[in-house]
């Protein structure tokens, strides 16, 4: 075995002489794979390049599976959900360039969502950046941004650290997606990289000794110290913690309330409390609770406590209002829909959302930084048992019994063509699983479902979140089919929605993953036409046509299914066909042919 030694860089934190292993054919993405193994990373999602070839072949032989996708923002999508499923981190690994540039939106989509995600990015080789190398374009400018943690390999002895490092910080503190750059020559094994790198020549001429010289030196510091013995496992995460004093002032507060509220957002579901305590802790409290996001279905289906129906009413009348993991954001109308006299108390691990507008239309009485699902158990062990009146809670309950039979009302009124997309719905409410997982992925018939349909349970409603982000369903419906083989993953489109997932089914009949996707098909981009058409008289741009998408997905090798007003009485059969269908191994498609509603005029959001 040949050896030699290279001199490390002046403040390296390495011995002066490290050694060059020349004779292995091991190479970094063996370094990467064993890193993600050891912090359990069970699927590695990816469309492949040459940049990331050794990695991804290194994750195939530790038994990480990887899939392969048609288009590097459903990577990056199906990692974001096997995140928020998992509470662990979910990872991309995407090739230099335009294979990175392609992923921006789903980076940008997992930071506001606060989901850690690690995204690995292929690079050109360090020595040819900046020096107009194929797909070579300052990638870390780009993700610094996005990311809460951005870091270019350099060696291949720093791959390990840097990885882990990368992986605590996408789950520590608030959560986010971390970006670690991988130029090739630090993934590929030394005798290739010295093949590419070192003239097979020795130059006679003094330049030409002097330049492979210095390419010999570069190549030896790339490759010292590779294979030293390193740990790989996670470091240790830092997670805020609410003070007990101001958990004991928030319990004091509450004690004096008469009607409380409180609304939980996806944080309370981050680990380290489990769904299942946060749920108890919630149904102790006895609070009536509205939940966004991630929280969605904490309390299943049909819980008393669980409030639908009229939030902006209820926070203008209620005396206490627990912000928990919410934010005053365009959801919350700003702050605005707070009433200047009830008493709020927010909980969030990032100060800065926890705060924000503030400012302008809502104050909060405590505002704790710390983790939310600790500091609902901790509040109420503080209150011992505390209970509120049931006028206050049956007086909200009143109020959605009166919001649910309008929709009623609404399901039974005939539409100009094909069918109400709200009796569609209540169906769809009707036939889905207790063990089914929600992906919603669209804008009017999405906006819809979320008021007729509920998730069964706690982590069983994917959205995009704050960045309304257009696409993320086929990727969504990936990563939790690979994280709950045993669920039924329901993915309700809008038709413009799926434009964006489409050949994505190819992926699920390739990998064999089979997901339903329910596509509301009304031919338009109709939340923003309904609104447009009014205000400015043109339907410009809205217009799209009832495409046979069932057809397309068959193309791909998926089933495919029709409804229509031709088959309005079967609504519940062609689901339970595509439900059995699924159970049989196939990717379905469900094609919706509906109509127009005024369901939610006026429902745009600026």
């Amino acid at each position: 075995m040949e050896i030699s030694a290279a001199a490390a860089p002046a403040g390296s934190c390495f011995p002066s002489l490290l050694l060059v292993d020349k004779a292995s054919i091991r190479h970094g993405g063996e370094s990467v794979a064993a890193v993600l193994r050891a912090h359990g990373v069970r699927f590695l999602f990816t469309l492949v390049g040459g940049h990331i070839s050794p990695l991804l072949v290194a994750c195939e032989k530790l038994g990480i599976r990887v899939v392969d996708t048609r288009h590097e923002v459903t990577a990056v999508f199906a990692a974001d959900a096997v995140a928020r499923l998992t509470g662990t981190v979910g990872v991309a690994a995407v090739t230099a360039g335009p294979g990175l540039t392609n992923t921006v939106t789903a980076v940008k989509n997992a930071q506001i969502a606060q989901s850690p995600v690690l995204l690995l990015g292929g690079a050109a080789s360090t020595l040819l950046q900046n020096r107009g190398a194929l797909q070579a374009i300052d990638q870390m400018s780009l993700f610094r941004p996005l990311c809460k943690f951005c870091a270019s390999v350099r060696r291949v002895r720093d791959i390990i650290p840097t990885l882990r490092a990368a992986m605590a910080a996408a789950q520590s503190g608030t959560p986010g997606p971390v970006f670690v750059e991988l130029p090739i020559d630090i993934l590929y094994p030394y005798f290739m990289v010295q093949k590419e790198m070192v003239p097979a020549k020795p130059p006679k001429d003094l330049v030409g000794r002097v330049v492979a010289w210095y390419l010999a030196n570069h190549l030896a510091n790339l490759f010292a110290g590779a294979w030293e013995p390193q740990p790989e496992g996670p470091l240790p995460l830092d997670i805020p913690q609410a003070s007990p004093q101001q958990v004991q002032r928030c319990v004091e507060i509450l004690s004096r309330a008469k009607r409380p509220v409180m609304v939980l957002g996806s944080q309370a579901l981050l680990p380290p409390t489990p769904a299942d305590k946060l749920r108890a802790a919630v149904e102790t409290l006895g609070v009536p609770c509205f939940l966004g996001g991630m929280a969605r279905g904490l309390l299943g289906r049909s819980h008393p406590l669980h409030i639908r129906q009229n939030r902006s009413a209820a926070l203008k009348k209620a005396d206490v209002v627990i912000l928990a993991g919410t934010v005053c954001d365009f959801r919350m109308s700003y702050g605005r829909v707070l009433s200047r006299s009830s008493k709020i108390i927010i909980v969030n691990r990032n100060r800065k959302e926890m705060l924000i507008n503030s400012d302008m239309f809502w104050k909060p009485q405590e505002a704790v930084q710390g983790d939310v699902g600790s500091f609902v158990v901790k509040l109420v062990e503080g209150l011992q048992g505390q209970t509120w009146a049931s006028d206050w809670a049956e007086e909200l309950r009143q109020g959605d019994r009166q919001k649910e039979q309008s929709f009623r009302e609404k399901a039974e009124i005939s539409v100009a063509q094909h069918l109400n997309p709200v009796r569609v719905l209540q169906l769809v409410e009707e036939t889905l699983p207790d063990n089914s997982i929600l992906v919603v992925d669209g804008g009017d018939f999405v906006g819809t479902a979320a008021h007729l349909v509920q998730p069964r349970g706690p982590l069983r409603w994917l959205d995009p979140g704050a960045f309304g982000t257009l696409g993320v369903g086929a990727g969504f419906a990936l990563g939790a089919k690979l994280c709950r083989p045993d669920a039924e993953v329901w993915c309700l489109f809008g038709d413009g929605a799926f434009g964006y997932s489409l050949i994505e089914f190819d992926t699920f009949v390739r990998h064999k993953i089979p997901v339903m996707a329910l596509i509301g098909n009304d031919a338009g981009w109709t939340q923003i036409s309904r609104e447009q058409v009014p205000s400015l008289g043109s339907n410009v741009a809205c217009g799209l046509a009832y495409t046979d998408y069932h057809k397309a997905a068959m193309g791909l090798g998926a089933q495919g299914l029709l409804l229509s007003r031709e088959n309005k009485d079967q609504v519940v059969k062609v689901l339970r066909d595509a439900q059995q269908q699924c159970r049989d191994g196939h990717p379905v498609v469900v094609n919706i042919l509906i109509g127009r509603t005024d369901f939610r005029d006026g429902s745009i959001a600026m």
